[in-house]
């Protein structure tokens, strides 16, 4: 059997219609020799097994709990045999065999840690997600997408440097996974690929984005764009890449801002706008956080 030349890993929780989509676009469009593992991520059902009956050549891996997404990454990190590693969310597909540009990069390339492609919604023609990362501002942690919802007419098609990967798609090689020891799953869902990426770049390996390959994300179908889990880990996570990352002096800073200002302004306004549950999700995050601290 012919060596793969890149690991294609997945992770699938109750999303079996979207990663049947995304197979079945790798399938018809890449032509290198690839692996593709898909992690059935606590599902309700065993979607791993149905989905290796559909598609016989794949790893199919059943994980009967949630493991987040760092850890369902992780666990499919252990199945990979390639040197080259694509985590891509299931909620995505290609149209073209463009990730082979990205693959030659990186051979071509052993500074580079890892790539993300361009990014575009699926389901609004010819609009940008991706195009890259502004850095996370020192306290308030906040940063902002390259292009996010423009339309895509060739302003971002050179390829840049990027302080974070995409969490969406990202192409990363294997000793530098090897060096940081994989995806921080203390996140379990959210900034787990930031904290990632700047784990690689601690490691002296470099970032990009380049676009000389293009992705289709059905932004948040997996999760939706206001739903209480993601109000709770998003709470949570940004005071824990704070605790994790931050200087002493820009870490106080960070989580007194975050705790005193940001929560109870975004609590209020969830409030006023009939959404208690988000309200409720963001306070238990704040109080996970505590916990942990």
């Amino acid at each position: 059997m012919q060596q793969p030349e890149l690991s294609i890993i997945t992770v699938n929780y109750n999303g079996i219609a979207d990663t049947v989509e995304l197979i079945e676009s790798f399938q018809s469009h890449l032509t290198i020799p690839y692996e593709m593992i898909v992690v059935d991520n606590g599902s309700l059902e065993d979607e791993a097994s149905m989905l290796k009956q559909k598609f016989p050549y794949i790893k199919g891996i059943r994980s009967e709990a949630n493991l987040g997404f760092a850890g369902g990454n992780n666990l499919g990190i252990i199945h990979a045999s390639a040197e080259l590693l694509l985590f891509i969310n299931n909620d995505t597909y290609v149209k073209d065999d463009s990730l082979v540009h990205l693959i030659e990069r990186m051979k071509k390339e052993p500074g580079l840690g890892g790539i993300s492609p361009k990014i575009l919604f699926a389901d609004q023609q010819g609009l940008i997600q991706f195009a890259g990362y502004t850095p996370l501002s020192r306290i308030t942690l906040r940063n902002s997408l390259i292009g996010f919802r423009e339309p895509d007419v060739g302003q971002y098609d050179h390829p840049i440097s990027t302080p974070y990967l995409h969490g969406a798609a990202m192409l990363i090689r294997r000793n530098a996974i090897e060096k940081t020891g994989g995806m921080p799953e203390i996140f379990f869902l959210y900034y787990e690929e930031l904290d990632w990426s700047l784990q690689l770049r601690r490691a002296g390996y470099q970032l990009e984005y380049n676009p000389a390959a293009k992705v289709y994300h059905k932004e948040s179908s997996s999760v939706g764009q206001d739903s209480p889990l993601k109000a709770f880990y998003m709470t949570r996570n940004r005071l824990l890449f704070a605790k994790r990352n931050l200087s002493p002096f820009d870490r106080s800073l960070s989580i007194a801002y975050q705790i005193f200002l940001v929560l109870p302004k975004s609590v209020f306004q969830a409030l006023i706008t009939g959404k208690s549950d988000l309200a409720m999700a963001m306070i238990k995050g704040c109080w996970a956080f505590l916990r942990l601290a």
